[in-house]
């Protein structure tokens, strides 16, 4: 078994580019059907898990006094539930998990294999606008906004730096093109696990 996580800025395909992934190595995929899991396993309402995926809260926001010490905010109870889910995931089955930290909380397990996907502001613009429909003229602003929320999360709840090359096993520029940026992860997880035989 294997899993590949995938880190990706806002417009660079990273989504498009891990389903067809997880598609040629007939493997499940987990975006936003990983949040339908983890409301499921959790008891925590599926519009929760909406209005707190991949987005930091303070520490202290919202956490009320227990008596023994502090209860968590409904952000790191969210937080803490995908964590649960994507390692139980992780331990069943091979698999492609987008964002949501995945990458480091799988860090222990040797059988995981970390990308991250970037693209030109070009081309992420061009994304946002054909895909998401942001209006052209806001485009930039908020693919940078994007990427600082995403950036913020992942920053807040892991130990590591997003988007940073020492952080994951491979970054790819996927101004290739999502085929070409496919291939080129399919190839590297193909001798990864070749050369663990």
């Amino acid at each position: 078994m294997f899993v590949i996580t995938i880190g990706r800025e806002y417009g660079s395909g990273g989504r498009f580019i891990a389903r067809k992934l997880a598609q040629e190595l007939n493997i499940p995929f987990y975006d936003n059907e990983l949040l339908a899991k983890a409301s499921q396993e959790s008891g925590i309402s599926p519009t929760v898990f909406a209005n707190y995926d991949e987005k930091k809260e303070g520490f202290f926001s919202g956490i009320i006094p227990n008596g023994l010490g502090f209860d968590l905010s409904l952000g790191q109870k969210v937080f803490l539930a995908q964590f649960e889910t994507i390692k139980k995931l992780a331990l069943s089955q091979s698999c492609v998990i987008v964002g949501r930290c995945a990458d480091y909380v799988l860090r222990e397990n040797k059988n995981v294999i970390n990308v991250f996907i970037t693209a030109s502001i070009e081309d992420c613009i061009a994304r946002a606008v054909k895909y998401y429909n942001v209006p052209e003229a806001k485009a930039k602003d908020i693919v940078t906004k994007m990427n600082k929320n995403r950036a913020a999360y992942y920053n807040f709840y892991s130990d590591r730096k997003w988007g940073r090359a020492d952080t994951y096993d491979l970054c790819v520029n996927s101004s290739i093109g999502i085929d070409e940026t496919v291939d080129v992860i399919k190839k590297y997880v193909e001798t990864r696990l070749n050369n663990q035989k």
